[in-house]
């Protein structure tokens, strides 16, 4: 058994850098390499491109990325684990297999099947499937089904002696982990380990987020034009160190490292994987040296029966225009010039016997649209129109994209042209999202010519008294005379879920975090964002982690639909922890003097 395996990210999503393999295969001394390339839309943009051609549906960059190094991932044994398959991962395997020998570089490759559930299509119709968060049944045509599988494929994979193991959709920290149960032969009953290790993926699964990218304090990270790519060395007892190769750009710091902890999460102590339910409420980081940190302390408990699923379903079309216009008073100019496209088109559709539009959203970019009634911009002169509309009918918004145009010789003065030229039409994917049991997936290996069956682990029953128990939020101690910005007492990040935002907020200081939590409540960020949250569903759960002096807000139902769902510009609420972040806290007027 070796002490430590080192494991490195070179994908956060399918279309990343193409630098980011080459950089961690040549300077950092990996076991592994990992990719991570699936999202829920993708999977559906996958399934839209097999039905064009049997033989895509996959990530092509990942052919394209590592057909280079594939020589120098032989020479080196690093062994690859990649989700690149997306809806079709034996047409994936088959591309690598041509490159490999084309290169003469004798990698054996190995595919795992079983996620897909597109052909059960008709017997989940019969079963009463019901979306997790709103009830409703199973759309009539979807696109792609497919299960979140967990780590054991890729386990019995690497056991078989595959080089390069390529899957369709898995829990994205599966990658790691299931490099880490095959090097240590951990038991799937080891769930302390198993969490460590599902937070070594999840830690590294969005690349160089946890080493500097999409940090709150931008201005201290160097080099992200050479910026590094993430590294877990991880020991046989689940401890694990955050790094990125020497010489690269970017910053490893508990900071940059808690941004990822916390980043696209619920409950943090009952963070549900196949393999293990994750309690993350006790994670301590420790900075080790320059760029590297130690993480320790997640707890595991036995996971359930079932798979979350998604499905991707159309559900009529969209189509968004963007216009600057320009010039004295160009705020009002541009809500005018909108809502005279919308009253308009609107009229057409009416004459014609068209339904009337299902949606439509106007956002003024440079006006300070996404801030809500935060926003304070109200006099500039430059502004870009994006006006974004859904409807049933193709050719009715085609028609919407043809009118626009009138908009320039037509209306208001100052209008510049279509940025990008004329709008497009193009299918509005939504998300359904349920739970299966496990036994409705059939795990198999396809390797060396033979399916080989893969058979799960016995679950052992949960016991209630082993869950964890919720910890008690600390009171601020004194009174408070003074009060600053959110963002001169922590660092925020923000990120989707389906049609749910998360906001974690990190303390820069321990005895900063009681006066943060007192003055964000779960009230005060509904009433800050009220601008997105929805008025009817929406609501705001808050959760408090005291290993990292950190609190972790999910806002449901604030993303207009969430993914390309949404019409909004931050359909993924990117922005939102930017905009917390402004929000004034009281604190004692000694607080006040440490950060100004």
């Amino acid at each position: 058994m070796p002490e430590t395996i080192r494991i490195g990210c070179a994908s956060a999503f399918w279309g990343d850098t193409c630098t980011a393999a080459a950089q961690l295969v040549e300077q950092g001394a990996l076991d592994y390499l990992v990719f991570d390339y699936l999202a829920e839309v993708t999977m559906s943009i996958m399934a839209a491109k097999r039905m064009k051609d049997p033989l895509a549906g996959y990530a092509t960059d990942f052919i394209e990325v590592l057909s280079p190094l594939l020589q120098h991932l032989h020479e080196r044994r690093i062994r690859v684990i990649a989700n690149a398959g997306g809806v079709n991962p034996q047409a994936c395997a088959a591309a690598l297999q041509a490159a490999c020998d084309q290169a003469g570089v004798p990698l054996k490759i190995a595919v795992l099947l079983g996620d897909d559930l597109q052909p059960q299509r008709a017997r989940l119709a019969d079963q009463d499937i019901r979306e997790m968060s709103d009830g409703a049944s199973l759309p009539p045509t979807c696109l792609s089904i497919n299960a979140y599988l967990g780590a054991p494929g890729i386990v019995e994979a690497l056991g078989q002696g595959a080089d390069v193991v390529i899957t369709g959709r898995v829990v994205d920290s599966a990658v790691v982990s299931a490099a880490l149960v095959h090097e240590f032969g951990w038991a799937w009953h080891d769930y302390d380990k198993l969490a460590q290790a599902a937070l070594a993926g999840h830690l590294i699964e969005c690349g160089a987020q946890c080493t500097g990218g999409n940090f709150t304090d931008w201005q201290d990270v160097p080099d992200y034009e050479r910026i590094g790519f993430p590294i877990v060395e991880v020991s046989a007892d689940g401890q694990f160190i955050v790094t990125k190769a020497e010489g690269t750009g970017g910053l490893v710091t508990p900071l940059t490292v808690g941004e990822q902890l916390l980043y696209e999460i619920g409950d943090p102590q009952g963070y549900l994987l196949p393999d293990v339910i994750c309690d993350f409420s006790q994670v301590r980081l420790i900075q080790q040296g320059k760029h590297a940190v130690r993480v320790q302390g997640a707890k595991g408990l036995p996971p359930t029966d079932q798979y979350k699923v998604c499905a991707t379903w159309p559900d009529g079309f969209r189509c968004t225009a963007t216009c600057l216009i320009a010039g004295i008073d160009a705020v009002a100019k541009a809500e005018r010039v909108s809502q005279a496209i919308i009253a308009k088109t609107s009229e057409l559709f009416l004459q014609r016997g068209w339904a009337p539009y299902s949606e439509v959203n106007v956002e003024l970019l440079g006006s300070e649209a996404t801030y809500g009634q935060h926003g304070q911009r109200r006099d500039s002169r430059e502004v870009v129109i994006k006006l974004a509309v859904r409807h049933p009918d193709k050719q009715a918004l085609d028609l919407f994209a043809r009118e626009i145009a009138q908009a320039a010789t037509g209306m208001a003065p100052g209008l510049t042209g279509m940025v990008g030229g004329r709008p497009t039409v193009s299918p509005l994917i939504r998300l359904f999202s349920f739970l299966i049991d496990k036994a409705a997936c059939q795990l198999e290996i396809e390797f060396a010519g033979q399916r080989l069956p893969c058979p799960l682990p016995v679950l052992e029953p949960l016991e209630t008294s082993d869950l964890p128990v919720t910890p008690d939020l600390p009171k601020p101690q004194g009174r408070a005379d003074a009060s600053v910005p959110l963002i001169k007492l922590a660092v925020a990040r923000s990120g989707d879920k389906g049609n749910h935002s998360n906001i974690g907020v990190i303390a820069r200081e321990p005895e900063y975090l009681p006066w943060i939590a007192e003055a964000l409540t779960p009230e005060v960020i509904v009433d800050w964002m009220s601008h997105v949250i929805d008025p009817l569903l929406g609501r705001v759960e808050r959760w408090y982690l005291p290993g990292t002096h950190s609190l972790n807000y999910l806002l449901e139902n604030a993303l207009g639909g969430g993914g390309v769902a949404s019409l909004r510009i931050d359909p993924q609420g990117k922005a939102f922890a930017q905009q917390l972040l402004e929000i004034q806290i009281p604190v004692p007027q000694h607080i006040a003097d440490q950060v100004n």
